[in-house]
Formats: structure tokens, C-alpha cells, sequence
């Protein structure tokens, strides 16, 4: 190939192709559990993450709820993926040589949100949401009846074994959260006068992106460490649905999805599909929940 700009435009489209390709037949599952939320700036202001507002009845004037209860911020950070291609290559037409390489670039990009979003999840046991607990606790804070006396709330089941999660993901917020402040993007550094072209003979393209993840309402969740079976699976349900929010609001939360590593599969599959449980007796629990089993967390 004759080097030359309108021949280098042409065979970054052609990257772009495969790019492209690979990042649409790319399997994801971030957006499962996270609510992509779009960032316009440096950093996001997460505020009512601390208050679900109820209603009351309208009595005299109304009372406004604020909403500025917590100051959980989420700041975007940059991503990156680079490599180089040869010259000597693009000469001697070997462009095929890189083309597994730009569909290795489409597929990481595509699923790098999960490596995020799923990873955040795992580290839930470790990490503060909003209330400056850790997101999957013992002792989350809740604001009594009174409205002055404070109290606690767990949403773990405890243990020391392989971890799984119960979710209610049926609400527009979803347990953890995606932001996105640019979108992943393929972009090229193959001028004549690139510093690497010059001193290296090598074109570089890269894709990068600025985003991050966090965590939205910890009720949403329950995770645990403990044995999974029909008894852990039901405390779960129950602990979930029987949350009360701050003054006493029942929040109404419905499991819908248990989340398991694959180790965790036949586990899983025997509480939500069996249609009996391992004494014969009829299986209660056959589709109270969605089953998501997720590489991601082995």
C-alpha cells in the first residue's frame, strides 16, 4: 500500500468497521443492574440518594421533602486501550494481521463497563455506599417514627463462602449505578509528523472513554456469603420485603433477580426451577426470582 493520508483514512475506516462489529455482537450485562446515568461534567452530585419521599395526606400547607440528605459524589475517571501497528506492515498490505487485534479492541470496550459495574458489586462487602456503610451490611442507618431516634437495617445473610446477591431490579433505579461522561471511542495517531510515526515507524490507535461507577440505594440488594440454599434464599426474600425506610415508610421491595457466580449455578437453579425440593415435597420458591448467573463474578 502506498502510504499517503487519503489511503491512511481509508484503512482507519476500515478499523472502525471492526471495531464496530465486534462491539455490537459482544455480549453485556452491566445494564442488568446499573442505571446508566449520563454525566455532563468532572463529577456527579448524587444528593437524593439519601431519601425516598412518601406521600402524605394534604393537610394545611405542603411540606417539601428535600432531597439534599446525602453528599455522595461520583467522579468520572479515564479509560484507555492502545496499540501500534507497523509501518513495514501497512506497506506490504498485512493489514489482516491486525484485524483480530481492532475486534479484541470493539469487545473490550463493549464490555468493560461490566469488569466495572460487576467488580463494584463483588466489593460490596467492602466498600461505602452513601450512608457510609459498607453496601452490603448489618447496621445500615434508618431514621425511626419519631423522627429523632436513629436505628439499623441489615441487607446481608452474613457467612464466609462464595457470595451471591438478591436484587430488586424493577424500579427505574437500579442497585448500582454506570456513569457515563464519554462514550468509548476509536481514535488514531498516524500523522507524518506523530512523534511515534517519525522516531518509531508505528501508527497507534487506541480507544478511550471517562466514566465510573458507584452505588445507588443499598435496599435494592442483599448479599450474602452463606451456604445458598431454599432457607437463605426465603430469609433473603423476606429480610428484602419486609424494609422499612426512614419514619417507618414500608418501601415495598420485590426481589426479582438472584445473582450468582457460576459456581453457584445448579444452586440457584434448584431453588428458582425444581419443581420439588430434594425431600420430595412441593418446590415453593420455583419462580419468585429471575436466574442471572454472571462470569463476571467467579
Amino acid at each position: 500500500m502506498i502510504i499517503n493520508r487519503a489511503n491512511l483514512a481509508d484503512m482507519f475506516r476500515g478499523f472502525q468497521t471492526v471495531f464496530k462489529d465486534a462491539w455490537d455482537q459482544a455480549p453485556s450485562m452491566y445494564e442488568t443492574v446499573a442505571t446508566v446515568v449520563p454525566s455532563s461534567t468532572s463529577e456527579e452530585h448524587y444528593a437524593w440518594l439519601g431519601t425516598m419521599p412518601r406521600f402524605r395526606e394534604w393537610i394545611g400547607d405542603r411540606q417539601v421533602q428535600s432531597l439534599a440528605t446525602s453528599d455522595f459524589i461520583l467522579r468520572n475517571k479515564d479509560f484507555e486501550l492502545t496499540i501500534e501497528v507497523d509501518r513495514n506492515h501497512i506497506e506490504d498490505d498485512r493489514l489482516g494481521v491486525y484485524r483480530p487485534m481492532f475486534q479484541m479492541l470493539g469487545q473490550e470496550a463493549k464490555t468493560h463497563p461490566d469488569e466495572l459495574v460487576w467488580n463494584l458489586l463483588k466489593d460490596g462487602f467492602s466498600t461505602n455506599c452513601y450512608d457510609g456503610q459498607y453496601f452490603i451490611d448489618n447496621d445500615h442507618p434508618v431514621l425511626n417514627a419519631d423522627g429523632v431516634t436513629w436505628s439499623t437495617w441489615s441487607n446481608t445473610g452474613g457467612g464466609s463462602g462464595t457470595p451471591w446477591f438478591l436484587l430488586d431490579l424493577s424500579r427505574p433505579i437500579k442497585p448500582l449505578i454506570f456513569q457515563r461522561r464519554k462514550d468509548y471511542q476509536l481514535v488514531s495517531m498516524d500523522k507524518v509528523d506523530d512523534e511515534n510515526v517519525f522516531m518509531r515507524k508505528t501508527y497507534r490507535y487506541g480507544v478511550d472513554a471517562r466514566c465510573n461507577v458507584g452505588y445507588g440505594l443499598p435496599h435494592l440488594a442483599y448479599g450474602s456469603k452463606a451456604t445458598l440454599d431454599a432457607a437463605a434464599y426465603a430469609t433473603a426474600r423476606a429480610g428484602m420485603m419486609s424494609l422499612k425506610g426512614d419514619r417507618g415508610k414500608v418501601l415495598n421491595i420485590r426481589p426479582t433477580h438472584l445473582v450468582v457466580p457460576p459456581a453457584l449455578e445448579k444452586a440457584a437453579a434448584e431453588i428458582l426451577t425444581a419443581a420439588r425440593t430434594t425431600g420430595g415435597a412441593d418446590n415453593v420458591l420455583v419462580g419468585t426470582a429471575k436466574l442471572v448467573v454472571c462470569p463476571w463474578l467467579a
